[in-house]
């Protein structure tokens, strides 16, 4: 291989295309989550082939929406047995989903209880006791489920 074959990437490049860092290229090569990198034979420098950067982008897109490295280990798995593996796909994304799903509904519960604060203290700042009275079980009511949520209680 050679410095300058056509449609070879540096890692700087994979980088800036995948949005991922040199320091995640070189770990996800180092686990073996992508293929051994060719290296040019003068400069000893990675060069990317366009197949490895096409896998590299799709490892991009999963991380991005969260996945784990083990879950993409399954992907790629999965990615090899063609449409066998169509039902093991399947069932990988529509796991993620649901995780994802979750994460929404404790991320909704959060927004909606710096909402509730923000209410809360407003109402404070315009010495308005009445809209404070009428927000603070609101406000204990959130926090206990937060509380709930993060001590592993609840699911919702």
């Amino acid at each position: 291989m050679t410095e300058h074959d056509v449609g070879y990437l540096t890692i700087q490049q994979v980088s800036r295309r995948s949005g991922l860092s040199e320091s995640t290229l070189r770990y996800y090569e180092g686990i073996g989550l992508i293929d051994k990198v060719p290296r040019d034979e003068r400069s000893g420098h990675r060069r990317y082939p366009p197949d490895l950067v096409a896998a590299i982008e799709a490892m991009s897109c999963l991380r991005g929406m969260g996945m784990s490295v083990a879950d993409m280990r399954a992907y790629l798995a999965n990615m090899q047995l063609g449409l066998a593996g169509a039902a093991q796909q399947r069932q990988l994304f529509a796991r993620h989903a649901e995780r994802l799903g979750a994460e929404i509904t404790r991320l909704k519960l959060r927004e909606r209880y710096a909402a509730v604060k923000a209410d809360l203290w407003a109402a404070r700042e315009r010495a308005d006791s009445a809209g404070e009275q009428r927000l603070i079980p609101i406000v204990a009511d959130i926090s206990a489920r937060l509380l709930a949520d993060k001590a592993g209680l609840s699911h919702a």
